[in-house]
């Protein structure tokens, strides 16, 4: 089993938690919890969520979840499509609908699905540009941003 954070469903209150799981017991023993968002006011729970991850591991995996939702997306800015995600390197962000960005990194596990339903995808660039936009406009020269041009294919007789 990959180690990472986790979403499940809190069998007591139906929310979502973020959870990690103690990695060196998985080979010793029964799996058990090593966080969870909900701790440590409820740490003596009966970790009942843990079937939820014994039945689908790959599925709760944060990184999966959000690789997941940016599959198939372009960028609410310049457009391109998001592609293959450099976690380490050039990780995607989100754009809020008050125009600012964060990356999905920042923002707490849990809270991402109730993110995912209100903010829409941003590319590393723009998220770059964007921020340096908001922490340094003194340094920024708006220009007019050229229109894009799209070309539909037309219709063919060829024959290939």
């Amino acid at each position: 089993m990959r180690p990472g954070k986790r979403l499940i469903t809190c069998p007591e209150t139906a929310a979502t938690a973020a959870v990690d799981i103690n990695i060196i017991n998985t080979f010793i023993g029964p799996l058990r919890l090593s966080d969870c968002s909900r701790w440590p006011e409820k740490a003596g729970c009966d970790q009942a969520c843990l079937s939820q991850i014994e039945a689908a591991p790959a599925d709760c995996l944060v990184r999966n979840i959000a690789a997941a939702w940016y599959a198939g997306k372009r960028c609410a800015i310049c457009e391109r499509p998001i592609g293959t995600i450099a976690w380490h390197e050039r990780p995607p962000a989100l754009w809020a609908p008050d125009g600012t960005s964060v990356e999905w990194t920042e923002v707490a596990a849990e809270e991402l699905p109730r993110i995912f339903a209100t903010h829409a995808p941003l590319c590393w660039t723009c998220h770059m540009a964007e921020s340096f936009r908001r922490e340094h406009p003194q340094l920024v020269i708006e220009r007019p941003r050229p229109a894009v041009k799209r070309t539909t294919l037309q219709p063919t007789t060829a024959i290939y």
